[in-house]
């Protein structure tokens, strides 16, 4: 609806439009002897008061008087607020959308459009630390839930014109502002508009998180593993950037959303570029082994001990035998039974207050363990097993990937429990197909460890070992266009 000359009129529109919201403050008020009616339109709180009174309000009153009244708004526009942002609107729905966004709305009696003033001031809790990807040496700061804040985080590491933001709205209530960041000279063009596309056909009523955007922008919905890498670290988007991948940044999420992505990023850390590289290749070399542990040490332990025990020396199959004597439940059992629990004493972990979420992870582990031992309800073993699988877990730096292989786990104990070792290498196979099987945005999931020849095999010197930065530094990543510079 268009801007009418009357104000009073737009004023009661407005008022219709936000009945009953009582934080929406209607200041009416006049200037130049009171020749010039005015009205300011902002949301309680959600502004900067300072900005609103100094640099709009008193401004108005104080500096019309010289002011002809041919042009009244643009000349408040170019001669008397003195705000680094102000824009003509001329239609009341975008007065309204510029309201509920944290400007200031500037509406004149005789005038058929408004002024929309940057004033946002809504409280945020600042640049914290990371705490989800904690490094021992690298920068220490994290993405907050404010979109303008992060993404002054990024550049003020990358000083470069060819870096681009396009900003784009989610969620038919919402609104939900969103950033696309991306190198113009290294972006994959087809991947770009892919992106674009998906989030301009998305149907809902507000995206409050990345991670509900990132479920909209997964091409398997019914895959455990993610198909989109998410960090709190401004470095690690950087990074990502540089390799030509795409970054989205969602408002009000202390998250961003990084593609395309294989399963070799999950298992890079941001320190692992801040060290010398021989040690960060042994770690990230355990990580892999971490994980394979994670899945298959349970279902291993049962198709060995339960159909195969031939297979394990003479020793150690007689002290499992020994150990079970007294145990009422079957060896699956025992697993499954250990395993839930500490999945619910990780849960319990998560939820409660950080002092006594680490207690309550370290000692309420030793005491369950121990007490179903010595009450004689598991056996030594299997606690040591369901031990050393949660440690594994906590080894590999992205929980998104460690869900996916929590869940796969229990495929493998199932298979293996029916089918004995046949039935755990089935479960392994099962799982290989299923991480071939997936692609983000055509990249393979398993790239480099596939498909390598594609890129000349540069990828592989930052895959499974980390080579020195030097052979890094001017590789062309398979995330990058051809054209990009070496």
């Amino acid at each position: 609806m268009q801007i009418g000359k009357d104000l009073t009129e737009n004023i009661r529109y407005m008022k219709q439009r936000f009945a009953d919201c009582g934080d929406i403050i209607f200041r009416e008020f006049g200037a130049v002897d009171g020749d010039w009616r005015l009205c300011l339109i902002y949301v309680d709180n959600m502004v900067s008061t300072q900005a609103v009174e100094e640099i709009i309000l008193t401004n108005i009153m104080n500096r019309c008087d010289n002011l002809e009244a041919e042009g009244k708004l643009h000349a408040l526009m170019h001669s008397v607020i003195a705000n680094k942002d102000v824009q003509i609107v001329e239609d009341l729905e975008e007065v309204v959308q510029g309201v509920l966004v944290g400007d200031t709305l500037i509406l004149m009696d005789d005038s058929p459009f408004a002024l929309q003033a940057s004033t946002k001031g809504y409280p945020n809790r600042g640049v914290g630390q990371a705490e989800t990807e904690v490094v021992v040496q690298g920068p220490k700061d994290a993405f907050t839930e404010v979109l303008a804040t992060n993404l002054v985080l990024i550049r003020r590491r990358i000083h470069d014109t060819r870096l681009k933001v396009i900003r784009n709205q989610c969620g038919s209530r919402g609104k939900t502002d969103i950033a696309l960041l991306y190198f113009s000279d290294l972006v994959r063009p087809e991947i770009l508009e892919q992106v674009k596309t998906q989030i301009q056909q998305i149907q809902t009523n507000a995206i409050l998180d990345s991670g509900a955007l990132e479920q909209f922008l997964e091409k398997r919905k019914f895959s455990p593993f993610p198909q989109l890498q998410m960090t709190e670290r401004p470095d690690k988007a950087v990074a990502a950037l540089l390799e030509g991948r795409v970054v989205v940044v969602v408002d009000n999420s202390p998250f961003v959303i990084l593609l395309p992505t294989t399963l070799n990023v999950f298992f890079q850390a941001a320190e692992d570029y801040y060290d010398r590289w021989q040690i960060m290749s042994f770690i990230r070399f355990m990580r892999y082994v971490a994980a394979f542990v994670a899945v298959a040490l349970p279902g291993l332990y049962i198709a060995l001990s339960v159909y195969h025990p031939e297979l394990l020396p003479t020793t150690l199959a007689l002290k499992i035998a020994e150990t079970r004597q007294s145990i009422p439940f079957s060896v699956v059992g025992e697993v499954v039974l250990m395993e839930l629990a500490f999945e619910l004493l990780r849960e319990a972990g998560i939820r409660l207050p950080s002092p006594v979420s680490s207690t309550i992870g370290i000692v309420g582990g030793i005491i369950i363990g121990s007490a179903a031992v010595d009450a004689g309800l598991v056996s030594p073993a299997v606690v040591i097993v369901s031990a050393l699988t949660g440690i594994c877990t906590f080894v590999i730096p992205n929980i998104s990937v460690v869900s996916g292989l929590r869940l796969s786990k229990y495929v493998v104990i199932f298979l293996a429990a029916t089918l004995g070792l046949f039935g755990f290498w089935t479960g392994i196979l099962l799982l290989l197909v299923h991480l071939a099987e997936l692609s983000s945005y055509g990249i393979p999931y398993l790239y480099p460890f596939c498909s390598a020849s594609a890129n000349d095999y540069r990828d592989l010197k930052d895959s499974l070992f980390r080579m020195p930065l030097q052979w890094l530094k001017q590789k062309l990543s398979i995330f990058s266009r051809k054209g990009g510079e070496k």
